[in-house]
């Protein structure tokens, strides 16, 4: 096999097509996808309003490099970005590839804000340990996510961290901490604290107290330290309200988005910021120093507004809260019927499930029979230290009905039977 994938003594099947929330194989063998891939597909596969606008676009522009022009496609996608942010703050959009570019380019413009006002020694970030933001160097640097760091620690970097556990501490003991943090490395040597909304895959749809982001907020606001909220995974949809920053009524300095934005359909992500931070950059270098080759792909953002504007006029949030509370209302039924079950939690349909950490190779036996099953389901990790492979995430697309979710669900407890057996 020329082509390398993830496991490379692992021989992978061959998905052959894919319709609605179901992915072929080449034996005509369906499989419900029920974590959108990676918690990205969230209107499922080849949806009939998508596919023509990709064909319109082939038909009209492909490609125009960034330096060189604009493109009207990039233009309206970044204005409904912006009308969709909350609060109407986020009006400047910089269009990316993948989540990871989206984090390191919000690391870039986090770091040129402070540059263009004097203040260069702003160059440390600060992040939760239980977090992932992304495989990057930059990005992997910020995140505690030890599977993934674990062979390349050497050559990251060593930023300060928060340990604070979200769900069993208080939020003074966070915030004490979080303050500890600060003034142990300098307020002046600070750029941004970083942080998902709800943890995805290194803490299993674990997100904090209802006050726990306007304190925060008020924090960084004092002590001078921007605010990037990491909505690559729970933004546009997922957490059933258009970003997750909704539940706790605040506004970031900088957000990245990612996989619901392009939705599968096309390699897309971006970095917003408000005016506040690119006033700085506009009137001093005029030069956000970033980019890429592919950066406002005209195909990606043609695509990738189409998507949107599915999700908005077929009401498909409705659908995420709706058929996510019935996921979620089965699950907790579950935990008391089978005792491997630790925790139940999530927004939406951004669903984890912990596994009792003492049950070594449950995620990963359950994980595989789920797929024998034909069920798709997402690894992630938990436990106190966030070290446990103990978890998995439940994210089918937005589009998902009735019928396909007591199928989810059916599979899922067949699995978890099976496995346990």
């Amino acid at each position: 096999m020329h082509n390398i994938q993830p496991l490379l003594t692992k021989t992978y099947l061959k998905a052959k097509s894919a319709r609605g929330v179901y992915i072929y194989d080449e034996s005509g063998k369906p499989y419900l996808d029920g974590s959108s891939g990676a918690v990205a597909c969230s209107l499922g596969h080849s949806h009939p309003k998508v596919l023509p606008v990709i064909k319109d676009q082939l038909d009209k522009l492909q490609f125009v490099y960034r330096s060189q022009f604009g493109s009207e496609e990039a233009e309206q996608l970044a204005t409904k970005l912006f009308e969709l942010s909350v609060g109407k703050s986020h009006g400047h959009t910089f269009f990316v590839n993948s989540g990871s570019e989206a984090i390191e380019t919000a690391m870039k413009v986090a770091l040129q804000y402070w540059q263009e006002q004097g203040k260069p020694e702003k160059k440390h970030f600060i992040s939760r340990w239980k977090s992932y933001h992304g495989i990057t160097v930059g990005a992997l640097s910020l995140s505690g996510h030890a599977l993934r760091r674990q062979r390349f620690e050497n050559s990251l970097e060593k930023y300060p961290s928060l340990h604070a556990d979200l769900e069993n501490d208080t939020l003074e003991t966070q915030t004490k901490e979080f303050i500890a943090v600060i003034e142990k490395t300098g307020a002046k040597h600070i750029a941004a604290f970083v942080a998902e909304p709800i943890v995805g895959a290194a803490g299993t749809a674990l997100a904090p107290s209802s006050e726990y982001y306007k304190e925060i907020k008020k924090i960084c606001d004092q002590y001078e330290i921007l605010f990037i909220a990491d909505e690559v995974m729970t933004g546009l949809g997922r957490t059933g309200k258009w970003f997750a920053m909704e539940y706790w009524n605040t506004i970031a300095d900088i957000v990245t988005i990612g996989k619901s934005l392009g939705a599968g359909y096309a390699p897309i992500a971006a970095t917003m910021m408000t005016e506040k931070v690119l006033a700085p950059i506009k009137k001093g270098s005029g030069l956000i120093m970033s980019g890429h080759t592919y950066s406002g792909h005209p195909l990606s953002c043609a695509t990738a507004l189409k998507v949107l504007q599915i999700v908005e006029e077929d009401n498909l949030l409705a659908n995420v809260n709706e058929k996510g509370a019935f996921i979620k209302n089965r699950l907790i039924e579950w935990k008391a019927k089978y005792e491997s079950i630790d925790v139940v939690r999530g927004k939406g349909l951004m669903i984890g499930v912990e596994f009792d950490p003492a049950m070594k190779g449950l995620q990963a036996k359950l994980i595989d029979q789920c797929f024998n099953n034909g069920l798709l389901v997402y690894p992630s990790v938990g436990g106190p230290y966030g070290k446990d492979e103990n978890g998995i995430l439940i994210s089918p697309p937005f589009i998902i009905n009735q019928q396909e979710t007591d199928e989810l669900l059916a599979k899922l407890e067949q699995s978890l039977r099976e496995v346990l057996s």
